[in-house]
């Protein structure tokens, strides 16, 4: 399932990708590339279930970037950069299936693939600050959402 799992998130961040840049329809964009890559169900599955967490808590997750990015105001961000980070936060914070260094390693490796050189550090930089924060919560008894200004 790791590969089937790699791939819809390499497709989530394409179909994310697509939202921001052309503000289409999220079901639309999925249907086209469902049908164009012919994707297994389970593909098309977890890719509907991050986009969807994505788009959802999309206020949330940007918030989350510009606290432990905020030298670089969401907006700025590259496109790519953007998006990978908004699926490793969704999966951070919302979905409790995958364990923080799982969405780490995938974030960076995603950029590796589709990014700029200097990607992986920030990506890794961001998320890692983002699972501490969320680590020490957890020590210290609380939720582990992460507090917004």
């Amino acid at each position: 399932m790791n590969g089937l799992r790699h791939k819809a998130r390499i497709i989530t961040l394409q179909v994310l990708y697509e939202i921001d840049c052309s503000e289409h329809n999220a079901t639309e964009i999925l249907s086209r590339m469902a049908t164009e890559q012919n994707l297994p169900n389970e593909i098309a599955d977890f890719v509907r279930h991050l986009t969807s967490g994505v788009e959802t808590n999309r206020k949330k997750i940007d918030e989350t970037i510009s606290k432990f990015a905020p030298a670089f105001p969401v907006k700025q961000i590259s496109a790519v950069d953007r998006n990978i980070l908004r699926i490793a936060i969704f999966e951070m914070l919302f979905d409790s299936e995958v364990p923080f260094k799982a969405a780490i390693n995938e974030a960076i490796e995603l950029s590796k693939h589709f990014s700029s050189d200097a990607s992986p550090k920030f990506i890794n930089g961001v998320l890692g600050s983002v699972a501490k924060h969320m680590t020490d919560q957890e020590r210290s008894g609380t939720t582990a959402q992460v507090d917004h200004p």
